[in-house]
């Protein structure tokens, strides 16, 4: 069934035309990607499918009666209340109920009797409104997009960009709307949500149409692509990997298609000058008709042809020793809370060492400590080798200059630039005409980032700390960075979430997970075969003695095998531990509700005598509720993993 139908959209800005043409619909169950490089259009065009801008031509239908969910990369959410609060936002009703069932339970703590009433009342229909069954939903969706259940209580003043980045989007997921609109879901995600959301995605039953820079997450989650382009809107029912190389396709046989027919009304045109005055005049004619009949085929429009042409290109540097860094006993903490500790690490020259793991785990904070930027109280030394020159590229952008221009920025690093020379050098950033000029306040994400990694660029370096890198980078681009990383002489070290990125740049891999540090000897794509990256690069290491064996069957020609056994007898032991849990909670569970009709029974049965009692009783049904929510929450998550 079609929900989302849109016709011949057109839409600009000061009488330039951003893009027309735009022509497509949506049916339930489609999974459909926008892509285009930054500054194309993309997130004006899911503006106007949410109805917050209205085109110049052309037309948006939503089916009647459904609903759509927007997921701005902005993510300007409310700073008022609390994360749960937020999470229900979506839902009017119970919010206000949920409200009204608190203000009742501090009144029922009086003991009052009518107080007593109004909380059984109230209860009564915030079960009927199916309120405390979408809290269970909405605190395990939380949980997956990592929010703890004290997070629940938090103001949402409180919360991080990233932390608002997360809240955000399961705000607009927990509505569950028959159309979904994603603009760059993944930006604030680690490998382990990323991996969740893939799979909530194949299991939702609305439409979906999604922004994103994360390859390998638009292979997994769409089977259409839509390219958006100036005067040109191509769909293709393939998903991102197998569209580029049927795109290319396309446009070559476009192109010789033009070239075909404008060399044959250049022919033309030379056979009409020589003979309009001549003994063929008559044929000139009809040649001179035909031409003015032809429908004439323009060049095709290669909307990635601009956005390729960025050059991340290392100035010569200084050969370091062979050996870089030789970090001892690492360890660090934060809040009490211990993220790491005891690692040891030795990178030789030529080595991408890629940093994964979930957010909060420490992997900023380990970068930090390798490039010597961390916390007096960190743990551990770190021997630094000879001949380097070092440079770190900061998530947050903290090293570019807000206030000042592009061109500023490059001559804070390099003073013996004109003011020509530092816009000739940001050319090969993609700053092109006035851009340099621009104060870079007024920068998107995607041009803050191509500036950083300019300045970066500015001076030889052959040591490179690099925290999410890619961030805000659009395909192009960091497809562009990856074959610059690839091809440095130098050494780096990453922190990233982009799996594509960390398939075709890194030859060694550390994760950081639950107060642990481990070392894998392969790069990202050696690790995610093994089947570790979707828990986030957890390692899973035989006993001493099934070590030795695999080592001795492996003399044998059958590397592996015993450590493929012990794997999978580890895995299905934890399988059947969890499903035994499950059937645990489901037992608590049952009897948990019973006590609660029971309480909630006497509650409302109660003749009121004894103040002091009924008090007693609404302070065990509240502690029992809460209780069982828990379980349920838990009973949820574990039956996801199970299943």
């Amino acid at each position: 069934m079609t929900v989302l139908q849109v016709a011949d959209l057109r839409f600009g800005y000061a009488g330039e035309t951003l893009f027309e043409g735009v022509t497509f619909s949506l049916a339930t169950g489609d999974r459909v990607a926008l892509v285009a490089p930054n500054g194309s259009g993309k997130t004006t065009l899911l503006r106007l499918f949410a109805r917050e801008l209205e085109p110049d031509s052309g037309s948006v239908v939503l089916r009647r009666e459904a609903t759509l969910g927007y997921y701005r990369q902005s993510h300007e959410l409310p700073a008022q209340g609390d994360v749960m609060g937020a999470f229900l936002s979506g839902f009017g009703d119970v919010v206000a109920l949920r409200q009204e069932l608190r203000a009742a339970q501090e009144q029922a703590a009086s003991g009052a009797r009518d107080a007593l009433d109004r909380l059984a009342n109230v209860t009564d229909r915030y079960h009927l409104a199916r309120g405390d069954e979408l809290e269970h939903r909405v605190e395990a969706l939380a949980s997956h997009l990592g929010f703890s259940d004290a997070d629940l209580a938090r103001p949402v003043a409180s919360l991080s960009g990233g932390e608002r980045g997360r809240l955000g989007l399961g705000v607009v997921l927990a509505q569950q709307p028959d159309v979904l609109l994603l603009d760059e879901p993944t930006n604030h995600l680690d490998l382990d949500t990323i991996a969740w959301l893939e799979g909530w995605l194949a299991g939702y039953r609305g439409a979906v149409l999604l922004v994103s820079h994360d390859r390998a997450f638009l292979d997994n989650t769409c089977r259409a692509t839509m390219e958006l382009g100036r005067r040109s809107f191509r769909v293709y029912p393939l998903r991102y990997s197998d569209y580029v190389v049927a795109r290319a396709e396309d446009l070559a046989r476009e192109r010789a298609l033009a070239e075909r027919q404008q060399d044959l009304i250049a022919r033309t045109e030379d056979f009409i000058r020589k003979n309009i005055a001549g003994q063929k005049t008559k044929q000139a004619q009809s040649r001179r008709k035909m031409l003015d009949k032809l429908d004439r085929l323009e060049r095709p429009e290669d909307v990635w042809a601009t956005a390729e042409r960025v050059s991340f290109r290392f100035a010569p540097s200084l050969r370091t020793g062979d050996i870089v860094l030789d970090a001892k006993g690492l360890g660090a903490s934060r809040g009490g809370r211990v993220l790491f500790d005891g690692l040891d690490l030795l990178i030789r020259r030529g080595e991408r060492i890629g940093v994964v793991g979930p957010n909060g785990a420490g992997k900023t904070t380990l970068l930090r400590i390798l490039a010597g930027r961390g916390a007096p109280e960190d743990r551990g030394t770190v021997k630094r080798g000879t001949n380097l020159q070092e440079g770190y590229f900061d998530q947050h952008l903290g090293d570019v200059d807000t206030r000042a221009t592009a061109v500023d920025n490059v001559r804070q690093v390099r003073g013996d630039f004109t003011t020509e020379a530092a816009r000739q050098y940001l050319a090969r950033f993609r700053f092109w005409g006035d851009d340099p000029l621009r104060v870079v306040s007024g920068f998107s994400g995607g041009e803050r980032s191509r500036l950083a990694l300019g300045r970066l660029l500015l001076e030889p370096r052959n040591l490179l700390f690099l925290d999410e890198p890619t961030n805000h980078l659009d395909i192009p681009a960091g497809e562009i960075l990856e074959e610059a990383l690839t091809s440095f002489d130098g050494t780096v070290v990453l922190v990233s979430h982009d799996r594509r990125f960390l398939e075709n740049v890194t030859t060694r891999i550390v994760g950081v997970r639950d107060g642990k540090a481990d070392v894998y000897p392969g790069g990202f794509r050696d690790v995610e075969r093994a089947g570790q990256a979707a828990r986030a690069l957890t390692p899973s290491v035989p006993p001493p003695r099934a070590k030795q064996k695999a080592a001795e069957v492996g003399k044998d020609g059958k590397d592996g095998a015993v450590d493929r056994y012990e794997e999978q007898r580890l895995a299905a032991r934890a399988l059947e531990k969890k499903k035994r849990r499950i059937q645990e909670l489901e037992a608590s569970i049952a009897t948990g509700e019973k006590e609660l009709d029971a309480l909630r029974g006497a509650l409302k049965s109660s003749p009121g005598d004894d103040w002091e009692k009924l008090a007693k009783m609404a302070q065990d049904e509240q502690a029992l509720t809460r209780r069982v929510d828990s379980m349920l929450v838990e009973w949820a998550r574990l039956s996801e993993e199970v299943s």
